[in-house]
């Protein structure tokens, strides 16, 4: 499944066939020996929600929340019967709800935490303004001038960013956002675990959309392209210092459906 280009694998695992998810996520998730993905989503029973969601990065990590792989899950559950339009799934110790209409999910997430403004990091060749804020995922985002986003190089850059001891062992993502004539953030993002850049991350579009409203007035609904060329919305209530209610929505597409021996 792809979310906005953020693309999984997903298994019913109610039966609890897939024993080790991180050994089965290495495998499934490399693009050249297994089907390829950015992750490894399992729908699990639950006994708090209609089920639990559990999330591995690429490299066998265990990934936490994932906002378009939890966009993606919940249309998968809808699509098997496993839950109705209207769901609500476990992931992470939180039940999250969701409404899925048609090819497009809305995903109601956890009040965003941990904000830090204005943290110097070193990006190139001298130190920039970054914020940081735990989405579900703690996210690093670093506002960019115009015209600058599609030349940076994100994977050097993000890796060295995403693992500096500033973040600790668990490290953090790392989101490069510019903003458009047309007051759209554009946003490129750097993930942990799949070490890699991806073509879309949920909780970092919501990382980049709160920052997008410190830093530039961008009011709610903001609207985030990502690196796919998809358009991802987050929604949300401030007081100017918190946020609330904050919805992601997007697109939650079936690529292709198969079987495979694990």
């Amino acid at each position: 499944m792809s979310g906005a280009g953020n693309d999984f694998v997903v298994i019913d695992n109610q039966s609890g066939l897939v024993k080790n998810g991180a050994e089965l996520a290495q495998k499934l998730c490399d693009r050249r020996w297994g089907v390829g993905a950015d992750g490894l989503l399992l729908v699990e029973n639950s006994t708090v929600a209609d089920y639990r969601m559990m999330y591995y990065n690429a490299d066998g990590s265990y990934g936490g929340m994932c906002g378009n792989g939890g966009r993606c899950i919940a249309r998968y559950a809808l699509l098997h019967k496993i839950a109705s339009a209207e769901q609500r799934f476990e992931a992470l110790d939180f039940v999250y709800a969701a409404n899925i209409l048609g090819d497009r999910v809305l995903l109601s997430m956890k009040n965003p935490t941990g904000l830090k403004s204005n943290l110097m990091l070193r990006v190139t060749t001298q130190k920039t303004k970054a914020h940081f804020v735990d989405t579900g995922s703690p996210h690093v985002v670093i506002p960019l001038r115009k015209g600058v986003l599609d030349k940076l190089d994100v994977v050097t850059i993000g890796r060295r960013l995403a693992h500096s001891k500033r973040f600790g062992s668990t490290g953090t993502n790392v989101n490069f956002v510019e903003m458009g004539d047309d007051k759209l953030l554009h946003m490129r993002t750097y993930e942990r675990g799949v070490e890699a850049e991806t073509l879309a991350c949920g909780t970092g579009s919501i990382a980049s959309a709160i920052v997008g409203n410190r830093i530039w007035k961008i009011e709610s609904p903001v609207t985030i392209i990502a690196r796919s060329g998809k358009k991802l919305e987050v929604t949300f209530r401030s007081d100017g210092i918190s946020y609330e209610g904050v919805v992601l929505s997007g697109p939650a597409e079936v690529i292709f459906s198969g079987s495979v021996d694990i």
